[in-house]
C-alpha cells in the first residue's frame, strides 16, 4: 500500500478530509469537473485516482474515456457479471461490500454496529413501511473504484419512486460509526417494486454521498440530484427482468435492499463480504411464493 493511501486510512484524518469540508459545494464541483470532455484531463484524473483506490478497468467495455464521468459510469464487457438463474433467489443489484445485513426488528435496523435507525426516517413520511417492518435488509456499499451501475434483483415492476433531498456525508465505515442515522440524512431515492412472480413487495434505496449526488434511473426522464426540485413523489410503471440495468451512480455510494418476511440471506452474505452484481443475495421460501400466488388468484 502506498504511503498516501495509508495516511488517508487514519480514521481521524479520513473523517476530517471527507466530511468536515463544504460537502455540497464540493459535490457540485465534482459533478462539473467529471463531465469535462477532455480526454487528456480524464487520463490524468484516472492516474491520480489510482493512487487512492484499487481501480481495475480490465472488465470495462471501453478502455478510453472522454471524461471522468464516462469512467465512473463505465459499462462492462458482456458476460462479466453472470446473474444467478434460480427463480427463488434475488440477485445483488450491484458490485458492493456488505455494510450491514439481517432482520428489520419492529421497523428498526442498523447502519453500523450500535448505530440504529428507523425505516420511517429512511423512507420518508409519505411511505408505508409496514411490509418491511419485520423483513430482511442488506446494505450494499459501492466504493469509488467499483462498477457503478445497478440492476434489477429479479423480474419486477417498479411502481413508485420517492425522492428525498438531503446532505452528502461520506458513507464509509468511519463516518457511519460517527454520524447517527446517516442514511436518513443524505440525499436518497426510495424505489418501491413488486416481484413479477408472487407479487411480493421489495424496495431499493439508493443513497447519495459526498462527490456523488446524481442518481440516473433509466425509467425517469430526469436526473435526480441536489438541484432537482421536481415532485418528491413520482408514480411509475417500469418493468424489468432479472439483471436488467436500472440506472447508475455518478461516483460511488450505497444501495439498501429491503424484502418482507419470508426471505433469508444467501450463503456468504455477511457484513464485510465483497460481492458482485448478479450474485445471490436473498432467497425466498417456496411456501411464501405459493401463498402469494394463491392470494393473487383469490
Amino acid at each position: 500500500m502506498n504511503p498516501l493511501r495509508r495516511l488517508l486510512q487514519q480514521e481521524d484524518l479520513n473523517f476530517l478530509l471527507t466530511n468536515r469540508v463544504p460537502r455540497i459545494a464540493l459535490t457540485h464541483l465534482m459533478g462539473w469537473y467529471s463531465h469535462l470532455r477532455l480526454p487528456w484531463l480524464a487520463r490524468a484524473s484516472i492516474a491520480v485516482w489510482r493512487c487512492f483506490t484499487d481501480l481495475d478497468l480490465t472488465e470495462a467495455r471501453s478502455k478510453r474515456f472522454a471524461s471522468l464521468h464516462d469512467c465512473f459510469t463505465r459499462e462492462l464487457v458482456p458476460g462479466a457479471r453472470p446473474v444467478v438463474a434460480d427463480p427463488l433467489v434475488l440477485a445483488s443489484p450491484c458490485d458492493a461490500i456488505v455494510g450491514a445485513c439481517g432482520q428489520v426488528i419492529d421497523g428498526q435496523l442498523f447502519q453500523a454496529k450500535g448505530s440504529p435507525y428507523r425505516l420511517e426516517d429512511l423512507f420518508g413520511p409519505s411511505q408505508d413501511t409496514s411490509p418491511f417492518r419485520e423483513g430482511t435488509f442488506v446494505t450494499l456499499r459501492l466504493t469509488s473504484s467499483m462498477y457503478h451501475r445497478f440492476h434489477a434483483p429479479h423480474d419486477c415492476e417498479v411502481e413508485h419512486v420517492t425522492y428525498l433531498s438531503g446532505d452528502t456525508w461520506n458513507v464509509n465505515p468511519i463516518t457511519l460509526a460517527r454520524i447517527e442515522r446517516l442514511f436518513c440524512r443524505n440525499e436518497r431515492a426510495v424505489l418501491r417494486a413488486r416481484l413479477a412472480q408472487g407479487g411480493q413487495p421489495i424496495a431499493l434505496v439508493p443513497v447519495a454521498a459526498i462527490l456523488v449526488a446524481s442518481i440516473r434511473l433509466h425509467f425517469l426522464d430526469v436526473l435526480l440530484h441536489l438541484r432537482y426540485r421536481g415532485p418528491n413523489e413520482i408514480p411509475v410503471r417500469a418493468q424489468f427482468v432479472k439483471g436488467q440495468e436500472m440506472g447508475w451512480f455518478e461516483h460511488g455510494s450505497t444501495i439498501i435492499v429491503f424484502t418482507p418476511p419470508g426471505f433469508a440471506l444467501c450463503d456468504g452474505i455477511e457484513t464485510g463480504a465483497q460481492i458482485r452484481m448478479g450474485q445471490g443475495l436473498l432467497s425466498i421460501h417456496a411456501a411464501v411464493t405459493d401463498a402469494a400466488q394463491h392470494r393473487a388468484l383469490t
